[in-house]
Formats: C-alpha cells, structure tokens, sequence
C-alpha cells in the first residue's frame, strides 16, 4: 500500500507497488476521458516546490490535482525561506502542519531526502539531478498503451547521456522485467550505485540490464529507443562540448536501422531537433511522444491518489 508513502525512487517501490500506479493512471485516464469525475483528494492541497523550474512538471501536477478535486500550491524559491537559508528540516515541518503532500523539483537528491525525512506528509520525487521517477513510470505507462501490457518480451535502448532518465530507466525497467541496453560515451556512463542496486532489483524479475558504448549495438533488434537532452539543467556551460562528444549518439534514421521495424521512439522533452533527435525521427513518433507527455497528467494523478488519499 502506498497511502501515505513517499515517492522518491522507483528502487524503493515493490513490484506490486509499480503494477498498481501502472492500473491506477490507466484507469483514471479512462475516467477523465470519458468525463467520469474521481474527486479522490477533494479538499487536499499539495504544496509543489519548484527550485528546478519546469513546463510539464508545473502543468500536470497543477492539473491533476484540480481533476482529483484538490488544490495545488506554486512555491518557488522566492516564496519559501529555503531561498534564504532556512534549514530543510524545519520548511518540511511547517508545511507539514499547511498541507497533504509535498511534490519538490530540485537538484541534489540529498534534499528530496531530507525532506522527506523530517516532513509527516508524502513527498513526490518530482525530479532531482539523480532521479525523476514520475516520468519514468509515465514512459512504462505509455509503453503499455502502445507495445502491450506484457513490458517482460521488449527490449528499450536509450542512447545518450547517463543522467537521471537514465537512472530511473534503470530502477524502472528493473522493476517490470524489461531488456534495457544503455548506450553512452565511457565517461558518461550512468550512476554506478544506481546500476548495482538496479540489477539487484532485475534479480526478482528477470530484467536483463546492460550498458554498451556502441549504440548501434545498443538499439539493435530495439522495441523502443528513447533518448533525452544531452546538456540538463545547470550543465548550460557544457553544451557546446557535449555536442561534441555526443554527435554519435543522435537517434536518426540510420541509428533506426538496427532496431525493430516496429520500434517506436520516446522522448521526454524539451527536444533538441538535431541535437540528440533529429527532426524527422521526431515528426514519425510525435503520437508517441505528446502521448508521454499527457501520461505525465495521468501517472501523477495516480501517485498522488495512492499516497495521499485516506
């Protein structure tokens, strides 16, 4: 049971757990779809920190809550004292006493930690420089919808850089018994204590986890290649470098030539086109891609409704 659990790491949800987010957004996507109201958190009201600012973060998370009939409060660095230095620990607890769950974008994981540590209420990984954990299970969610429910006979490839997708795609595809190969440079590899506990996780499921510096290897015989930013938030004085070293690793047409014939392309966005996809691979799989993009609405409504609900 998730009720009134954090969310900050797929690793740390069973496999249970995963499958019953995975149903729930589906459901509930239904539900909105076909205009049945699921008031599951009326009169809740999430506090969502945001000292990493987002598009799709704000929106979905915004969004859902009004669709679960809850509210949702923007907080920013200027609007809380952590900007001015106020320890962690004691924001957790005021707002703890202000609210039913805490969604946080920052950068270090260590602060999703902490304040999850001191604070009485869920608090929602909503991305850290190590992980990001909703989108992940909304990328397996619109897996399902296009490849089957069945994850345990696909094989994903990501290529790119070894950066918090790739981490959480790790935990996640460890966690439903997918085949995931990661194709990165040597020095961009994904976080190694990541991968140990991600194939400790592979153990019970079977998954096959594996990382290759060859992406043409790497997407070979793919079901889904997926790719993100190469330079993220905070690493804008890189850009030029890593365009550079990750000029291999564009998902392109010929890259696609090694995989599936019926491999789909994800992205989580914002898109780079003709940096790490190219224009065209882009425009193929758009339905798939602005399709991850909604499922963000539809997982997250179901994370906060199975951790905040009573």
């Amino acid at each position: 049971m998730l009720k009134g659990r954090d969310l900050l790491s797929i690793h740390e949800l069973s496999v249970d757990e995963v499958d019953e987010i995975l149903n729930f957004a589906a459901e509930l996507k239904t539900m909105q779809k076909i205009g049945v109201e699921h008031k599951i958190l009326s009169g809740k009201t999430l506090g969502m920190i945001f000292e990493k600012s987002s598009t799709r973060t704000r929106v979905s998370f915004e969004v859902g809550m009004y669709q679960l009939g809850g509210n949702a409060l923007f907080l920013s660095n200027r609007d809380l004292q952590l900007g001015r230095g106020e320890p962690i620990k004691d924001t957790a607890r005021v707002l703890s006493r202000y609210l039913d769950g805490i969604m946080i974008r920052t950068f270090g994981h260590d602060r999703v930690e902490e304040l999850a540590k001191y604070a009485d209420i869920p608090v929602i990984n909503g991305l850290t420089d190590l992980l990001h954990p909703c989108q992940v299970l909304t990328d397996l969610l619109t897996i399902r919808e296009h490849k089957g429910k069945n994850l345990k006979n696909l094989k994903m490839a990501y290529v790119g850089d070894g950066n918090n997708m790739t981490n959480s795609y790790l935990y996640g595809t460890a966690k439903v018994g997918m085949t995931l190969t990661v194709a990165t440079p040597a020095n961009y590899k994904p976080n190694e204590e990541v991968f140990k506990n991600a194939l400790e996780d592979a153990k019970e499921t079977g998954a096959n986890l594996s990382w290759i510096e060859n992406p043409n290897e790497a997407v070979k015989n793919a079901d889904i290649v997926v790719t993100d930013t190469w330079a993220s938030m905070g690493q804008e004085a890189e850009h030029d470098e890593r365009k550079k070293i990750f000029a291999p690793y564009q998902v392109n047409s010929e890259l696609l030539k090694n995989a599936d014939k019926n491999v789909i392309v994800m992205h989580c966005l914002p898109a780079y086109r003709g940096e790490e996809i190219t224009d065209e691979v882009f425009e193929a799989n758009a339905h798939v891609i602005f399709d991850e993009a909604e499922n963000r609405l539809h997982t997250q409504k179901a994370i906060m409704a199975l951790t905040m609900s009573d």
